[in-house]
């Protein structure tokens, strides 16, 4: 099904191996309606990220954002500063607290809520934008999670929502302002006005995003607020003719803030100021003068932009009968009740990852080389849930799930034939080819393939279309084939032409093995290396075609229809 992906836009067609490590996105967090831990006031809450280590699954805390008095729904000015892997799980957590004291012991501090997640989920969710309830922890999830007792939150309680943002860095130039008003609007009753400024740059679809606040400045209406440095990326992330909020706000102590005015502004307007005063007039009052009274170049290599790529992603599992009765233990689909067989650690590992990147986590799974009941039909091409007319399974779970009930209803045989699995893929690929759509097919298997000739062929059609092949070879085969098409070294050709570019990627399953019998490090390997090399592909794919990045609110796409096949092709191949 489709999914969500932040892939790389044309603006600089960098090699992706500088590219992947030095992707850095920007995460941002508000929340609301959070609980009220204080008596007398409302709570005064803090944010605490926490990312989890792939080798021993440990929570480390990350960072935290400031303290936002007196308020259910902060927006958190402090911004977290990830490395991002497409190719790699990357568990947060999020925990919220309202501040008692100055201690930085959390355990000293009330518990508000949690709430955990991916990067790639957030950055994959419509927007980039992923909003959440928060949940208490009861003390079997404090056990799972490593988190004391004492952080435990109150049950049954309605802990509010947290709203996480992530956006791709770009610009790293930082701009030193400085403003100040004229003649602002008095709100208190007993004096004038305490007047403060809070920032937003505007986003894609039309919301706003907290960037700064200054100080505030006690009781005057022609405030002058201190200079500050921020950076452009904060203000824009590089593009100058974005819109930027300016609120004026009059500070209360209890929160309730009055509001005074607003005014909207550019990067590029802005920058005039810096050989000449620029006015804005807010409500009724002109305010203020701004100026530039410093420019700080500090550059790092503009990697990505972030455009928005529907994921398509289907699975194909070998079901021939080289891969050994599934009832005996020296089978590759033996299912013992103790740990997964390689087929679904293959599945797992590769799913996982692509998942984060599907808004309804629906798949369509496909198995071939198996005869079907009732008549013993060999088929190439059938829906392990089996339904022709809806093949999507419910997440990788459900995957997972279809894969177990084939192998007890159908009859492992063969031959081992790719053409028809990349052939249907491909078919769907062929549909849509303006780079808002790309298709990634995973087919796991374990030996020889008896059509090489048509496989070939059918990957150089599929080169052409928004498509990549991850293949996975499971077992202690040469696997000599599946090399060949991973094209790496020689172009694959048939037929006197050769692939547009290179879509196939293939690893042995065995090569990623953990020695001490860890699967989580073994799949984390494993998706690692098979899925490094999708950015780069589609990449090559909207240069070749010249497609510009699609930076629409992610109309819905025109996703295939939920028959397995197009009408033209049959269902299931006999032999």
């Amino acid at each position: 099904m489709s999914g969500l992906l932040n892939m790389a836009s044309l603006a600089d067609f960098e090699p992706l191996a500088a590219v992947i490590p030095a992707t850095k996105v920007e995460i941002t967090v508000s929340c609301r309606n959070l609980l009220d831990r204080d008596t007398f006031s409302k709570s005064d809450p803090i944010c605490v990220l926490y990312t989890q280590t792939v080798a021993n699954r440990e929570w480390r805390e990350f960072g935290r954002t400031e303290v936002i008095d007196n308020t259910l729904n902060p927006d958190f000015v402090h911004k977290f500063i990830l490395d991002y892997f497409f190719e790699e799980r990357q568990n947060l957590r999020f925990d919220l607290y309202d501040l008692d004291s100055k201690s930085e012991n959390l355990s000293k501090h009330d518990f508000l809520g949690q709430m955990c997640c991916t990067l790639g989920e957030v950055v994959g969710s419509q927007g980039s934008r992923m909003e959440r309830s928060l949940n208490n922890i009861d003390w079997a999830s404090s056990v799972i999670h490593n988190v004391p007792s004492y952080f435990r939150g109150i049950p049954g309680k309605n802990c509010g929502t947290i709203i996480v943002k992530a956006e791709e860095l770009g610009n790293c130039r930082s701009v030193l302002m400085q403003f100040c008003g004229n003649k602002l609007d008095k709100k208190d009753f007993f004096g004038k006005s305490d007047p403060f400024l809070v920032f937003y740059r505007s986003n894609k679809d039309g919301t706003f995003t907290i960037c700064h606040k200054t100080e505030v400045v006690k009781n005057t209406l022609d405030p002058v607020w201190q200079a500050f440095k921020i950076p452009v990326r904060a203000l824009c992330n590089g593009d100058y003719d974005r819109a930027i909020k300016i609120e004026v706000y009059d500070w209360d102590r209890d929160g309730g803030h009055d509001y005074i005015g607003e005014f909207s502004t550019s990067y590029r307007e802005l920058s005039k100021g810096h050989s000449q005063f620029t006015v804005w007039e807010v409500s009724h009052s002109h305010f203020p003068h701004v100026y530039f009274t410093h420019f700080c170049l500090k550059y790092h290599k503009h990697l990505l932009k972030i455009s928005y790529t529907q994921i398509n992603f289907t699975v194909a599992i070998d079901f021939t009968a080289s891969n050994g009765n599934p009832s005996q233990p020296t089978s590759l689909h033996y299912m013992s009740p103790y740990h997964l067989n390689a087929y679904a650690l293959a599945l797992r590992a590769v799913g996982e990852i692509i998942q984060d990147y599907d808004s309804d986590k629906l798949f369509p799974a496909l198995g071939f080389g198996a005869k079907l009941p009732p008549d013993g039909r060999i088929s190439h091409e059938f829906p392990l849930n089996g339904n022709p007319e809806n093949p999507y399974c419910s997440g990788i779970e459900g995957v997972l799930e279809a894969y177990y009930q084939s192998l007890k209803s159908v009859r492992l045989y063969g031959p081992t034939y790719f053409s028809p699995v990349i052939n249907h893929v491909a078919r769907y690929a062929s549909l849509v080819k303006d780079g808002s759509e790309y298709f990634i097919l995973l087919i796991i298997s374990d030996g020889v393939i008896s059509d090489m000739a048509q496989t070939k062929e059918s990957i150089v059609n599929a080169s052409s279309l928004p498509m990549s092949i991850i293949i996975v070879g499971v077992g202690p085969a040469e696997f000599d084939e599946m090399i060949e098409l991973d094209g790496d070294e020689v172009r694959i050709s048939s037929r006197g032409r050769f692939a547009e570019r290179d879509i196939v990627q293939f690893v042995p399953f065995r090569d990623y093995i953990d020695r001490r019998g860890n699967h989580i490090l073994s799949m984390a390997r494993l998706a690692k290396d098979v899925l490094a090399e999708i950015p780069d592909q589609f990449l090559q794919y909207v240069r070749s075609r010249g497609i510009k990045p699609q930076h629409s609110s992610h109309s819905s796409s025109s996703k295939p229809p939920p028959a397995l096949v197009h009408p033209v092709h049959p269902l299931q191949t006999q032999i």
